[in-house]
């Protein structure tokens, strides 16, 4: 089974090389998608030998670096493409764990909410509710029984990449990843992954900083995707 691990980076000069380090002990396939740094994470990519790797020429946003990680497994013909994040939330020590799991499941998603880890952190109050609400609105449109919407670290199959049509570029791109998955009839599972927000301070830029308009916004990112539509991202969409 030949495995990609995918981490889109922006301004991640103060994680990336450690996070690379330890996710090379698992997985042999790494692409980097720089998401059009200005940090010098690129000065320190290029010191990094070994690595599949895309160059954005400015911030697109979260979507629209998985966009094109999905796109890159799809042409190099990849088994499995194992998403995660290079802010030290994700421990790649996990990767395994995903791959175990996805052999009766098209998608293998964490979730920090399905168990509790010795090593668990509060989440924000502001995202935990986000989260909470916004993934108990999936889970009643479309019955996928989700425990945590948002988390980025995943595993898919080819064949489910295949069915995937994302053009969400900012950070509600797993709302619109949810809506597709179930209209295509994706078998979707979830597994434990520690809750680790080292920075809790740590902001997602422009209006997105605001509670209410981040709501509003993934509230109008799922309804585009029912309806075929996009949504304009609003503020910083990385």
């Amino acid at each position: 089974m030949r495995v990609l691990t995918a981490i889109p980076v922006y301004n991640e000069a103060k994680h990336v090389r450690d996070v690379l380090a330890e996710v090379r002990r698992y997985s042999p396939d790494i692409l980097v998608v720089n998401d059009g740094s200005t940090d010098g994470t690129a000065e320190l990519l290029d010191c990094e030998s070994g690595l599949h790797r895309i160059d954005h020429s400015a911030n697109g946003g979260y979507g629209a670096a998985l966009v094109s990680a999905f796109a890159f497994a799809r042409e190099r013909d990849f088994d499995v493409l194992v998403t995660m994040d290079c802010d030290g939330q994700h421990e790649p020590s996990r990767i395994p764990v995903l791959l175990e799991s996805i052999h009766d499941a098209d998608i293998v998603s964490g979730s920090r909410y399905y168990r509790d880890f010795r090593q668990d952190t509060p989440a924000p109050t502001d995202r935990r509710f986000i989260n909470a609400t916004i993934t108990r609105e999936i889970n009643a449109r479309y019955g996928l029984n989700l425990t945590d919407a948002f988390c980025g670290f995943k595993a898919y199959r080819r064949e489910a990449l295949a069915k995937l049509h994302i053009t969400e570029r900012g950070w509600g791109m797993p709302l619109q990843l949810w809506v597709q998955a179930a209209r295509a009839g994706l078998r979707v599972k979830e597994i434990g992954v520690p809750r680790l927000y080292l920075d809790p301070n740590r902001a997602f830029g422009g209006v997105m900083n605001d509670p209410e308009q981040r709501l509003a916004y993934y509230r109008d990112v799922l309804a585009a995707a029912e309806s075929g539509a996009r949504v304009a991202c609003p503020g910083s969409c990385g």
